[in-house]
């Protein structure tokens, strides 16, 4: 396999949470993706770079505060590759409340595109950045639990988690 730049600028490291596996991958020091295992969209592995689990300290730290129920906003910086439409919904998403959830139409009136709730849908479910970039607070029409990179599951666990009705065991 050829090592292109990128992947030469890449590392990344896995970590355990109480939703299974967390695969991180920073690009240039700064952190890129988070994956969870049956992550859907999660590129090969062979893209992650070399491993590096000093280079994760901080944004570990905050993960397990997170799942601790200590942290309810991440501060770690987060620069995640896609379009110019991805990149706006994935900083709206950053804007929602911890515990709190909002529909995929109020997303995209969030964005100023009342008319395009199925285009926010697609650009959510390519978030790489899962967790931090909390992707799961967004629910469908009434509240129902729909989509999901990682799997319903794990959606209804963070979102229970964040509402105080579950501990991180």
């Amino acid at each position: 396999m050829r090592n292109t730049v990128e992947q030469q600028n890449r590392t990344h490291t896995v970590v355990d949470s109480p939703i299974g596996p967390l695969t991180l991958v920073a690009t240039e020091g700064v952190l890129s993706a988070v994956y969870m295992s049956e992550h859907r969209h999660r590129p090969p592995v062979e893209t992650f770079g070399r491993p590096d689990a000093a280079a994760f300290e901080r944004v570990t730290a905050e993960l397990a505060e997170y799942f601790a129920g200590e942290r309810t906003e991440f501060s770690v910086p987060v620069r995640a590759a896609g379009t110019e439409f991805q990149r706006t919904v994935w900083a709206e998403l950053r804007k929602i409340p911890y515990g709190r959830t909002i529909t995929y139409g109020e997303l995209a009136a969030r964005i100023g595109r009342p008319s395009a709730a199925r285009a926010v849908g697609a650009a959510n479910g390519r978030n790489p950045v899962s967790v931090i970039v909390p992707c799961h607070r967004v629910v469908g029409g009434g509240g129902s639990l729909t989509g999901y990179a990682g799997g319903l599951a794990r959606k209804e666990r963070l979102l229970a988690l964040e509402r105080g009705q579950l501990t991180a065991g």
